[in-house]
C-alpha cells in the first residue's frame, strides 16, 4: 500500500506538471514543470522525502528499460535518419564534448572556491 501512495503521489504531481503546460505558454514539457514543482515540493517541506522514496528509487532503477520503446522507434525511423547521420553523429559529438568539457571547468571553480573559502575560514 505504501508504494501505491508514493506512486500517486508522483503521478498526482506529474499530471500537475501536464496541466501547467496548457496553462503557462512556455514551450517547457509538462514533465519539467513537474520535476520543478516536485523540488518546490520537497525544498518547501510540504512533501517528505519519505513520502517518495521508494517508489522514486525503483522508478530510477527501471529507467534504462524505458528507453527500449525509444530505440525501437529510431530503428522504424531508419530511411529518414540515414540521410542525415554523419550530421547528427558530429553534431552529438561535439555538443557532448562541449557539455563535458564546460561541466568540468564549472565543478573545477566550484571546488576550488570551496577550498579557497575552507583556508579563508581556518
Amino acid at each position: 500500500m505504501k508504494y501505491l501512495k508514493q506512486f500517486g503521489i508522483i503521478l498526482l504531481v506529474t499530471c500537475i506538471g501536464e496541466l501547467l503546460r496548457f496553462i503557462i505558454p512556455l514551450p517547457i514539457p509538462g514533465s519539467i514543470y513537474g520535476l520543478v514543482l516536485m523540488l518546490a515540493l520537497l525544498i518547501g517541506k510540504v512533501l517528505k522525502l519519505e513520502d517518495v522514496k521508494d517508489t522514486a528509487q525503483f522508478l530510477i532503477a527501471i529507467m534504462p528499460v524505458m528507453f527500449i520503446p525509444a530505440a525501437a522507434g529510431l530503428i522504424n525511423s531508419w530511411p529518414d535518419l540515414q540521410p542525415i547521420l554523419i550530421p547528427a553523429l558530429v553534431t552529438t559529438a561535439v555538443s557532448t564534448f562541449i557539455v563535458m568539457a564546460a561541466t568540468g571547468i564549472f565543478a573545477q571553480k566550484i571546488m576550488h572556491r570551496s577550498s579557497k573559502e575552507e583556508n579563508n575560514h581556518a
